[in-house]
């Protein structure tokens, strides 16, 4: 908890860190709210319209939901997708978020190697384990199954 707590006062866990984080005064803004909810959903067109219309569009966070929205929506625009994880890589490179979701994409055009570079990079962020880890491994070792 204390390193959790040390990441969230270097913002390398951003606003997620905040919603799991009982003591921040701050919350999330709205349009990371509605995004949420709007990705939980599956609703991936309506996460991309609130995202379009955030105040803020240059945080690691937005550009995050915004890579997540376009990977899944339907038809998914990856080359897009692709380059929103970048600019949150490019604001934060040890953003859990978009270090996991990245490395699924990369699964996606069967680019093995990015993904298990990405997978390397998650590990120093959270040598200690957490979700988003324990997810990339589990994608690049179903793709590795497949193969």
């Amino acid at each position: 908890m204390k390193k959790l707590l040390i990441l969230c006062a270097v913002g390398a866990l951003s606003w997620s860190c905040m919603a799991r984080d009982s003591t921040a005064d701050e919350s999330p803004p709205e349009w990371f709210t509605q995004a949420r909810q709007a990705i939980e959903q599956k609703n991936y067109e309506r996460a991309i319209q609130v995202l379009s219309q955030a105040p803020e569009k240059h945080s690691a966070d937005w550009h995050n939901l915004m890579g997540f929205s376009l990977r899944l929506k339907s038809p998914p625009q990856w080359v897009t997708a692709e380059g929103h994880y970048q600019a949150a890589l490019k604001i934060n490179p040890m953003h859990l978020g978009a270090l996991e979701y990245y490395g699924e994409l990369l699964l996606m055009k069967n680019d093995l190697p990015g993904a298990e570079s990405l997978l390397r990079r998650l590990e120093k962020a959270c040598s200690s384990g957490c979700e988003e880890l324990r997810d990339l491994q589990k994608s690049i070792a179903e793709f590795k199954a497949k193969k």
